[in-house]
């Protein structure tokens, strides 16, 4: 049996230098109780078409699917850092990009991971590195590594930082650790916030999200956006940060941050973006909408995308603007004219929406055939609130 040569304090010290905000270690047992619980969402259609997590749960759960022999997870966290409160400038309409999207943190991320397993390999060892690949339940594993408690809103919180964090693993063959650390202590209490400040009631219980209320999840789903829950994704153009943003270890954490507190580790510096990258957190309606496939891509592309069409980039745009853009305004005219005479029917479907409610003129509607645009002629459009 081949030796250890590196330990875990030793590994620790190597992530927690590489800039994770957070070490854990725990056995690479298969999580039974969570591969139980998304086989019961999913047969519940919690998932909502959602293949993330839930495409398979059986090899998300069981570390050995990664690295035969699994024995040991290292589980490390990277803060992506506050909220920026900052206002657009210019360019209106902007849309809103959640904190956790705003940026590229899972490349640095990876790298830090990279230098924990580097080591471990030199040893001998087998070691692959899982984040945000479906290939590991990242939330399970770092909560049996004693980093963080489950939240009510499904996420994981860790002391001192929230669950302002992205996490990813190092699945490994060296027998590390002989047992699981403590739990840390749950410190939600009766807490309820998340629950209650959810804009459309997607966590549906403590620890459980229905995906197909979640406005993280539909601006990411395929097909026309769901009617029921357009007005509520307001100026949000990708993800949601609300329950976040009302949970209390969030709020201390970045009260505590804005006050420019010594810290042990750096706060996530994203990787580095091509010059057309989104960055921040606003992007412009129009600008988007005014895009070719090519531009769009290169400056959103790092969003999932379903099947990476720019069409459900242009459908998420019109829904925002159909909440948030001026009809007085000539460009937003022009580009709600543009959907309409669009040819692919996505696009004239959500066009009809955002031109019905901004009460402008469906004169350009090039085709009113297809299924789609005739729902979207037909349908019940709530009035915008008086400004």
């Amino acid at each position: 049996m081949r030796s250890v040569t590196v330990d875990a304090e030793t590994l620790a010290e190597i992530g927690r230098g590489a800039g994770l905000c957070a070490v854990g270690f725990c056995r690479a047992e298969p999580f039974d109780e969570v591969a139980a619980a998304l086989h019961e969402r999913k047969r519940a259609g919690l998932h909502g078409g959602m293949q993330f997590t839930y495409r398979n749960p059986s090899r998300s759960t069981d570390p050995a699917r990664l690295v035969p022999g699994a024995a040991a997870l290292i589980v490390g966290a990277l803060e992506f850092g506050a909220a920026d409160d900052c206002q657009p400038e210019g360019g209106r309409p902007h849309a809103r990009v959640a904190a956790y999207a705003r940026a590229d943190y899972y490349t640095p991320l990876r790298a830090a991971l990279e230098t924990m397993a580097e080591p471990l390999r030199a040893a001998g060892h087998r070691a692959v590195v899982s984040a945000d690949d479906n290939g590991l339940v990242d939330r399970a594993a770092a909560h049996r590594a004693g980093i963080g408690w489950w939240g009510k809103n499904s996420n994981i919180l860790l002391p001192g930082a929230g669950s302002l964090v992205v996490l990813g693993a190092v699945v490994t063959d060296a027998p590390l650790v002989l047992a699981d650390p403590e739990p840390v202590a749950d410190g939600c209490g009766s807490c309820r916030q998340c629950l209650d400040g959810c804009p459309t009631g997607a966590i549906v219980a403590p620890g459980a999200v229905d995906a197909r209320r979640c406005l993280a999840w539909l601006v990411q789903a395929d097909g026309v956006f769901d009617p029921d829950y357009r007005v509520a994704l307001g100026d949000r153009i990708y993800g949601c940060d609300d329950c976040s943003e009302v949970c209390p270890p969030n709020r201390v954490h970045l009260r505590l941050t804005s006050r420019a507190r010594p810290r042990h580790h750096p706060v996530a510096e994203p990787a580095p973006s091509p010059p057309a990258a989104d960055r921040g957190m606003w992007v412009s309606l129009l600008d988007m909408l005014d895009a070719s496939d090519a531009e769009l891509m290169a400056a959103h592309g790092r969003w999932y995308i379903p099947r990476r069409e720019p069409r459900y980039l242009r459908r998420n745009a019109l829904v925002v603007l159909a909440n948030v853009g001026e009809p007085s305004e000539p460009r937003v005219r022009a580009a709600v004219d543009r959907a309409l005479r669009d040819p692919d029917p996505l696009i004239r479907a959500h066009g009809v929406w955002c031109a019905r409610r901004l009460g402008l003129s469906l004169e350009a509607l090039s085709e009113h055939d297809d299924p789609m645009v005739k729902a979207e002629l037909e349908r019940p459009v709530p009035p915008r609130a008086a400004a």
